[in-house]
């Protein structure tokens, strides 16, 4: 064991989480000895304006110089939570190839370039952690590469975003539709200015590109990752959910199957006794299933000050405990096989369809041939009589390929019966 009882840290941004964990930070400050077996130094923090004054943090700590903090050889540990792309890429790249280890909560870095960044971190046996990219608090990343290291895991499902879960949580609870629901949650700071990456299914798709990365133990990057957001979930489609024994929630979905991996975020149908079913408001939680352990969900906040913060504190406890213990890097990266990453269009799902017609005999029995053709097959048909002629059906499919149901849709739309195509939604 060294004799040192020291570790200097630089944090980098000092936002929302940057925030959250100088606090935790100093909050755990007397017990750090105990816990990690050093003294945790926050000793500089970089920020854009250094001149800002900023409450509780001593202004000598602040620094605009990235330089300040890579040429001093007594920072040990970078904390990188400024978000985005660069310069935190740069940033970190230049600091893993000076030998100093890093905790980053940066989703959209991991995602598409985890591969190049743990590859740094072990050509100097720097230890890269990044417990926070995914799901805020809860710890995922650290039981897929660990505790669950003996599973094959076959599939994970999750609820992995907190705006879009509590928009979702006020259609289904109090009838909203989607517009009165995203305002609600922009006016209670769930939602950013710009929600695209949330309602969009972006911000899920580079979590579940990481989750799959890890639990298959093959590269997934954001880009072979479908994403489909929930700008036209309806009230009526929260009404036939709840008709069928369903919530819909948006869902990251990633699945080891014999021709590749399935990776995709949209909205599902989920049985109301499932246990995603239950997650409400802008909590997270995701679902494994591993060949030994069975199921296991892990579940709480997925993002926020303190929440994020946790989990980037308990990279920076890990780190800590290494440099004691003179055993980093022990931990790189874990994609050892080279699985191919399935076509969309060849992923297999259950569908609800709900689609307006003429409400006039034959109907059901043309659109049967038309799925029929496309080897689709109908396990469910709800019909309501709306008014002025038509009516409304709600078809829903066995499994399909995605592929031959997007073609019967093609095909539905065509059809002369046809009034509109109201939404189509994927089924657990």
């Amino acid at each position: 064991m060294h004799e040192r009882k020291r570790i200097k840290a630089a944090l980098l941004g000092l936002g929302t989480v940057g925030g959250g964990v100088y606090k935790l930070a100093e909050r755990q400050k007397n017990e750090m000895e105990q816990k990690a077996g050093a003294e945790l130094e926050i000793a500089k923090i970089l920020v854009r304006d250094k001149e800002k004054v900023r409450e509780g943090v001593r202004t000598e700590l602040l620094t605009d110089n990235w330089t300040e903090i890579l040429e001093d050889p007594q920072i040990e540990i970078v904390i990188e939570v400024m978000g985005g792309i660069e310069p935190a890429k740069t940033r970190i790249l230049e600091a893993l190839r000076a030998g100093k280890h890093v905790v980053t909560a940066n989703k959209d870095l991991v995602a598409e370039y985890g591969r190049e960044l743990l590859d740094a971190a072990e050509s100097t046996g720097s230890d890269f952690l990044f417990e926070a990219a995914v799901a805020g608090g809860i710890p995922i990343i650290r039981p897929l590469k660990q505790c669950l290291a003996a599973n094959e895991i076959g599939e994970i499902t999750g609820i992995v975003n907190g705006t879009t879960n509590y928009i979702l949580t006020k259609m289904y609870e109090d009838g909203m539709e989607f517009d009165e629901a995203l305002a609600k949650a922009t006016e209670l700071g769930y939602a950013e200015a710009d929600p695209t990456a949330d309602i969009e299914g972006y911000d899920a798709g580079r979590k579940v590109a990481i989750m799959a990365s890890i639990a298959f133990r093959s590269r997934v990057v954001f880009s072979d990752v479908y994403t489909e957001g929930i700008t036209k979930i309806s009230a009526r489609d929260i009404l036939y959910a709840k008709e069928f024994g369903c919530v819909i929630k948006l869902v990251g979905r990633a699945r080891n199957t014999k021709g590749g991996i399935e990776a995709a975020v949209y909205p599902m149908m989920i049985p109301e006794d499932h246990p995603l079913a239950s997650v409400r408001d802008s909590f997270n939680a995701v679902f494994v299933h591993g060949d030994a352990v069975d199921d296991v969900m892990f579940y709480g906040r997925g993002a926020g000050e303190f929440p994020t913060a946790s989990a980037v504190m308990g990279d920076v406890i890990d780190v800590m405990r290494d440099i004691r213990y003179n055993c980093t890097g022990r931990i790189s990266c874990t994609c050892y096989r080279d699985t191919p990453v399935k076509p969309f269009a060849e992923a297999e799902n259950q569908f609800v369809l709900r689609m307006k017609v003429e409400n006039r005999p034959g109907v059901l029995a043309s659109i049967a041939g038309v799925l029929g053709a496309h080897q689709v097959s109908i396990s469910k048909v709800v019909q309501k009589i709306i008014t002025d002629g038509a009516a409304e059906l709600v078809i829903v499919t066995d499994a399909v390929k995605e592929m031959a149901f997007g073609n019967a849709l093609e095909d539905l739309k065509e059809l002369e019966i046809t009034r509109e195509i109201g939404n189509v939604i994927r089924e657990y």
